[in-house]
């Protein structure tokens, strides 16, 4: 235990050095000696005594908390992954998050905006669209016209099965089977999120299908392949569909592509070039 405590003080000494006042809202004082906050700030910040904060940092107190890390991990700013750490570090299992995160950073943004020639959406844990580029809403339809109950994937497959993307029963059957075991194990990561307890209760009564599926109790991971799509104007467009999950996020990804040799490629060059120009139209008559 004794060298568990060490760990945690050596964690808790290197998270209060980066810091600077300015970064949690403390006036500055003015020089400092070393950087980083002051003992007596984070304690102050955390709530506990700068006493057992010294001691925490010193190894010489032993199985800090949970209440006590989660105030430390908040007073010091820590990203989702070192407060886990230090959890573990510590001897306690992480905390569980609450509620499906919808938050994309900038440089998601920028990723979706900057792969304008290929398809691409961000969807949250629960399936739900949150945000896409142009060439998406050319190949998919746009999304922006949807309510925000129709921006979920499951509740669209399980109610509104039209769709441009063409499956056999096998394949419908499949994708709905996963899609259910998927967001059985996201409602287990975040078992306090009302909205995603609604959205299954209302499935089970909207859905007959999904009910029974959910019933199973199965518990997986999507798997993702080739889509044919049937475009309203170019016909059908078989794809490549790639799921990647942003690092420290439940946030997925999902791209479409074409081998660049193939005449999938040329519809989607076609689709892009078409989706540009619509854009460039409707910009000229609002000017």
């Amino acid at each position: 235990m004794e060298n568990v405590s060490r760990s945690v003080g050596s964690y808790l000494r290197a998270w209060r050095a980066r810091l600077q006042p300015a970064d949690v809202g403390l006036p500055d004082a003015g020089r400092r000696r070393t950087s980083g906050l002051r003992r007596e700030e984070l304690a102050s910040l955390a709530g506990i005594s700068v006493d057992y904060l010294i001691r925490l940092e010193q190894g010489r107190a032993v199985s800090p908390s949970p209440a006590v890390l989660a105030a430390l991990a908040r007073a010091l700013r820590l990203a989702p992954e070192e407060r886990d750490h230090l959890y573990v570090v510590a001897g306690h299992a992480p905390p569980r998050r609450t509620n499906v995160s919808s938050h994309v950073t900038p440089g998601v943004r920028r990723l979706v905006n900057r792969l304008g020639d290929v398809p691409v959406a961000i969807y949250d844990a629960a399936w739900t669209i949150i945000l896409w580029n142009q060439s998406w809403a050319a190949l998919m339809g746009d999304p922006s016209a949807l309510s925000a109950r129709d921006r979920n994937l499951l509740w669209r497959a399980f109610t509104r099965p039209a769709t441009r993307v063409v499956k056999t029963p096998h394949e419908i059957s499949a994708f709905q089977e996963s899609a259910v075991a998927d967001l059985r194990r996201v409602i287990g990561n975040y078992p306090g999120d009302l909205r995603l307890q609604q959205l299954v209760a209302d499935l089970r009564q909207a859905s007959p299908g999904f009910d029974e599926l959910w019933q199973r109790g199965i518990v997986a991971q999507p798997d993702a392949g080739p889509k044919t799509i049937v475009h309203p104007e170019l016909g059908a467009i078989t794809l490549d569909c790639d799921v990647l999950t942003v690092a420290g996020s439940d946030l997925r990804v999902v791209v479409y592509t074409a081998d660049p040799a193939s005449p999938d490629a040329e519809k989607l060059d076609l689709l892009r070039t078409a989706g540009l120009r619509r854009l460039s139209a409707a910009a000229s008559q609002e000017r």
